[in-house]
Order: structure tokens, then C-alpha cells, then sequence
């Protein structure tokens, strides 16, 4: 059965549908900005980094925010007794700040990690590492973008 609509009730309801699709479209990606301390907290369990031993290799300024080469590094001896489990990278101001996250166990002999990222707008990045023995430890640099790669 096909609802009959008059003209009124047919204008209604396209404006309402309108109005879902602006505010759904301008809502979603403002709710997710800026929602790295909040992965930062879900990651270490609600504990507190510690800063050092975790570096950032970051240029200070990339002209495209699109392909920016980025290497972490973490202090450790990489043994069964002290290696790095995890590292979370993040960039606070992209619409999901979550970038990366690599896994590493003693058998990766050294904790580091090379790729590119995405950056839509000048913005701190952020490392965060698990120790196996349940430690934190963070870096964070800014990096200047001049053209934006996250549709900016």
C-alpha cells in the first residue's frame, strides 16, 4: 500500500529530511574531534603517561598534510623481561584522532616503527607505548601543515 501524500505533507516531509541530513552531516565529525584524550585513557586503562623514552621523527612544517613521513621509537631492551607491547599513534585534531597502532614483542628486536600519516590541519601528534609491564610512557610533537590532507 502506497501512502497518499498532499503537497503540504510532501514538502514536510522533504524538509525534514533535509534538516536530518544537514545536522547529521555537520554533527558527526564535531563529536568525534579532539577525542584523543579520551583514547589515550581507554588505552593505558586510565593511567598516566610517563614522558620519555618514546621519540617522535616528525618534520616541524609539511607542506601536504596528505603523505607526512613519520618514525616512533621507543627505549627498550626488547627482552622477555622489558619490551614494548603496544604503541598507539594519534593526531588531535584529524576528524578520528586514532592514526596507528603497532604490536611489538622481544622477537622484533628493536621497538620503531616508519610510515606516512595523514594530518588535516596543524596539530600535535601523539605517541603512547605499553610496557609488558603494564607502564605508559608518551611524546607528543607539533607538526605545521600548510595544505590539509583529512579534507582540509
Amino acid at each position: 500500500m502506497i501512502p497518499n501524500f498532499n503537497r503540504r505533507q510532501a514538502l514536510a516531509l522533504g524538509a525534514g529530511a533535509v534538516t536530518v541530513a544537514v545536522l547529521g552531516a555537520s554533527s558527526g565529525p564535531a563529536l568525534a574531534k579532539n577525542d584523543s584524550d579520551e583514547a589515550i585513557a581507554k588505552f593505558t586503562g586510565g593511567k598516566t603517561p610517563a614522558q620519555g623514552k618514546v621519540k617522535l621523527d616528525l618534520p616541524e612544517i609539511a607542506e601536504n598534510g596528505n603523505t607526512v613521513p613519520m618514525t616512533v621509537t621507543v627505549e627498550s631492551p626488547m627482552t622477555e623481561q622489558s619490551h614494548v607491547t603496544d604503541v598507539l599513534i594519534l593526531a588531535s585534531e584529524n576528524p578520528r584522532s586514532g592514526v596507528a597502532t603497532f604490536h611489538f614483542s622481544p622477537a622484533s628486536g628493536i621497538a620503531e616503527a616508519n610510515t606516512r600519516i595523514r594530518l588535516a590541519a596543524t596539530q600535535d601528534v601523539i605517541a603512547v607505548a605499553k610496557m609488558n609491564d603494564g607502564s605508559f610512557f608518551m611524546a607528543r610533537k607539533q607538526v605545521k601543515v600548510t595544505i590539509g590532507g583529512c579534507g582540509g
